[in-house]
């Protein structure tokens, strides 16, 4: 393995690491969504999608800035998904 090759392999596995993360953030937000609406913490709602969708927004432009599109467009789907939460909740 050549450095570029030992740069790729750190990428792609630091990029894995950080969508799986993302990926439990989003869960646990579908999952506190609805309590946190009923209990009338809409607007606490929001910060924590406002703070998801920063943090995705920040990795997915790194993925991209890297040349690992496939990575950006699956934080960019999770973003898409985040949103939705608003106008379910």
């Amino acid at each position: 393995m050549n450095g570029s090759d030992d740069q790729e392999s750190a990428d792609f596995l630091f990029f894995s690491r950080e969508y799986s993360q993302a990926q439990e953030a989003l869960e646990a937000l579908r999952n506190q969504a609805s309590t946190l609406v009923v209990m009338g913490n809409g607007e606490e709602l929001n910060i924590f999608i406002d703070q998801f969708v920063s943090m995705a927004r920040a990795t997915a432009a790194e993925a991209d800035a890297r040349d690992l599109s496939h990575f950006e467009e699956w934080f960019s789907e999770l973003i898409r998904k985040a949103e939705e939460l608003r106008g379910s909740s």
